[in-house]
């Protein structure tokens, strides 16, 4: 750490209010100690500012440090004698302190019947054969949590069907006898539819009634994309298909 970089000042001034918090007594050594770290920092410090700052005498500069190290040292030293001290008196404190034995008194230990065994061998084999089998694992089913797929091409189909008999159907019509994610399924099918140009989409009013027509051949099967009915599938993988 750059010498330039310790503000003197704070740390003055904390170990002021530390000397201060300490009352009538405090350690004589410790704060003549202080004041002669201070003041080699001082110089330092100084002597780093200064664009030709130089200490007057290398000699007393290298006494101070020398003695900063040692200050240091004994500060190090009381630490380790302190913490020494209290291992020694816990330890003294936990040798004086007996743990309860375990287990029951004699007299109520008396007082407890005889153990009678009911089974032989075999039955004892059964009991630790029963024992020891792990437990099966429980799992929880998520079924409830997800609805039940609906297949895009097997709706396809319904409608085809529809159609093919009533020519030109609403989309009311279509999805009356439908859930949602069944009418979801049927509106996908009827793109699918419009895509192999099977339906023509007819509405005579802005929002108003959807009318899907057959244009199709009335016989035959058509080819509709799986892509819907096949989870998992990449986008830049040829998505299969399926007869109508």
């Amino acid at each position: 750490m750059d010498v330039t970089e310790v503000a003197l000042s704070r740390v003055t001034d904390e170990f002021i209010a530390h000397i201060k918090a300490a009352g009538d007594v405090w350690d004589l050594e410790q704060t003549s100690q202080f004041v002669l770290v201070a003041a080699t920092l001082l110089d330092l410090k100084a002597a780093r500012l200064l664009p030709a700052g130089e200490v007057d005498d290398p000699e007393d500069l290298a006494l101070l440090e020398a003695r900063d190290l040692l200050f240091a040292r004994l500060l190090q030293y009381r630490a380790f004698k302190r913490v020494a001290a209290w291992l020694e008196r816990t330890l003294d404190q936990q040798s004086r302190r007996h743990a309860r034995p375990g287990g029951l008194e004699d007299h109520f230990a008396r007082l407890l019947p005889e153990v009678t065994f009911t089974v032989d061998l075999d039955g004892f084999a059964a009991l630790a054969a029963r024992a020891l089998t792990p437990r099966p694992t429980q799992e929880l089913s998520l079924a409830h949590l997800h609805a039940p797929q609906v297949s895009v091409r097997e709706q396809a189909t319904l409608i085809v069907q529809r159609l093919r008999r009533g020519r030109a159907l609403s989309f009311a019509a279509l999805t009356r006898d439908a859930d949602t994610v069944t009418t979801v399924a049927r509106f996908l099918a009827l793109l699918e539819l419009y895509r192999e140009q099977a339906v023509a989409f007819e509405q005579a009013d802005p929002l108003g009634e959807l009318t899907i027509r057959w244009v199709g051949a009335d016989t035959g099967e058509l080819e509709i994309s799986a892509e819907f009915d096949e989870p998992g599938v990449p986008a830049d993988a040829p998505a299969g298909g399926g007869d109508v």
